[in-house]
Formats: structure tokens, C-alpha cells, sequence
């Protein structure tokens, strides 16, 4: 099968991309590892491809930002052929539901309202998202957080939710206070009630970043950064040494870890 010149007109845009991705799907001489891929095989790239943006931009890489956006976008043209080849919309569909829904949430800059701070604005895109609910039907508070968030970022859209209507605790305090109750709890549980315990802990936890206003997800992203270079030192100190971690000991290797986190401090200043 002869290919379209738009696929390859280096300005070709959307449309060019679009038409790749339909061609890498064509039952005749597409690509059979494409071809052979549904939603829900294709899911979990997209979400690995959402990490990689978050990582170039904490890496502050905008090379690779670019090249990151690129396969993200792609994720969504992606789905977007298998929808259409099933009979469920189309990319254009979608670009038009996205467009129609930030023209419909900002009617003050589209529109005649009024909105003079980004704390207003949040309130009003609340009450917009409110009525977008109840007109599909969702009138639970919950109804509508997504189910394929990553844990910790989907306990704290629970949380928030929930809040909205008091379910909350109204001081950093008592939170705190929870978490050493759920820590014992676990210490204390049997082994078959452990899992459960432990996700309790960790539903807490989440709590105690909203109240602190962080996120917890990306904080633990830097503590595994963080885990990640120390550990990384140690293996340099005992390579220095012509041995590795396995030739050491867990005293040797604390004492260094506790030097990679006094140089850390250090070059902070």
C-alpha cells in the first residue's frame, strides 16, 4: 500500500499524525504489534508517558519535554483510532469536547463573568464540574474521581472531595494524631489483616500531604530520588575500594549513606 504524502510533510501537524497512527493500525500491511493492541493494553503506556512529562519538567530537560509531549500526544491519537475504528467517536470528536469544555469552564475570559483571583476561579470550576455531574447522572460526592489515578493521588482526590461537605479533620494535629493511631494499629495487626492496615496508614498519610499541601506523589518520587543517589554513593566509596555493596556490611554502608547525606547538606549550603 502506497503511503499518503502527508505522512511525510514535516508540517503536517495533527492530520499528518492522525494519519500515521491509522496507517500503523490498517489490517492491510499495518503493523501487527498495533494492530493487536486494545484500550486496555494500551493504557498502561499512557500512563507511563504522563510520568515521563512530569520527569523532564523536574529535570527541567525541555529538549526532552518536547520529545515527551510528543509520545503523550500520541497516547491520545492512539486511542482516539481504536475508538473510531470501533464506532465510538473520533479525534475530531475529541478535540471538539476539550475545546467546548475550557471555552464552557472559563466564562471569564470567553464570556461576560467576572473572576478576579485563581482562588475564585477554583471555586467556580468546582461549580462548574458540580453541574457537569449532575447532568450525567453522578450525584454522589465521589462519583466521578477516576478509578486509574495512582493510589496516593487518588486518596487525596477522595479526600478533598470529601472535605467539600466537612468530612474532614479540621487541624494538622489530629491527622498527625491518626497516623500514630494507624502505625500502632499495624504494628499490633495479625498477619492476614496486615495489607489492610498498611493501606490505611498510607490513605492517612496522603491525608497529611493535603493538609500540608503537598503532593504526595511527587514527594515520594524525590524520596526515591533522593534513595537513589545515596545509595549510588555507596557503591562509588566501595568502588573506590574494588568492592561492591555485597562485600560490605550494614554499619560500613549507614556510615556512608550518612556521609552522601552531610556532603548533600553541605553543597546546599
Amino acid at each position: 500500500m502506497a503511503d499518503d504524502p502527508l505522512i511525510h510533510d514535516p508540517s503536517g501537524g495533527l492530520p499528518r499524525l492522525a494519519m500515521i497512527m491509522a496507517r500503523l493500525r490498517d489490517p492491510e500491511g499495518g503493523c501487527p504489534w498495533d494492530l493487536e493492541q486494545d484500550f486496555a493494553s494500551i493504557a498502561p503506556y499512557t500512563i507511563e508517558e504522563a510520568y515521563e512529562v512530569d520527569d523532564a519538567i523536574a529535570r527541567q530537560d525541555w529538549d526532552g519535554l518536547k520529545g515527551e509531549l510528543g509520545d503523550l500526544l500520541f497516547q491520545s491519537v492512539y486511542h482516539a483510532q481504536m475508538a473510531e475504528e470501533a464506532g465510538h467517536f473520533t479525534l475530531d470528536d475529541v478535540l471538539r469536547a476539550i475545546a467546548d469544555k475550557m471555552v464552557a469552564r472559563h466564562p471569564h475570559v470567553f464570556g461576560d463573568v467576572v473572576i478576579d483571583s485563581a482562588e475564585a476561579q477554583t471555586d467556580a470550576w468546582e461549580v462548574l464540574k458540580a453541574k457537569e455531574r449532575a447532568a450525567r447522572a453522578q450525584t454522589g460526592v465521589l462519583d466521578d474521581v477516576p478509578v486509574g489515578h495512582a493510589g496516593l493521588t487518588r486518596a487525596v482526590k477522595l479526600q478533598k472531595r470529601a472535605a467539600r461537605v466537612g468530612f474532614d479533620w479540621p487541624d494538622v494535629g489530629q491527622v498527625v494524631a491518626k497516623i500514630a493511631e494507624e502505625a500502632q494499629e499495624l504494628t499490633e495487626a495479625a498477619k492476614e489483616d496486615q495489607f489492610e492496615e498498611y493501606g490505611d496508614l498510607l490513605f492517612v498519610m496522603a491525608n497529611l500531604a493535603r493538609h500540608l499541601d503537598i503532593d504526595p506523589e511527587a514527594a515520594l518520587r524525590a524520596a526515591n530520588d533522593k534513595f537513589t543517589r545515596r545509595f549510588r554513593f555507596i557503591e562509588a566509596a566501595l568502588a573506590e575500594q574494588g568492592r561492591t555493596p555485597t562485600d560490605s556490611d550494614l554499619a560500613e554502608m549507614d556510615a556512608l549513606w550518612d556521609q552522601a547525606k552531610a556532603a548533600e547538606k553541605a553543597a546546599k549550603g
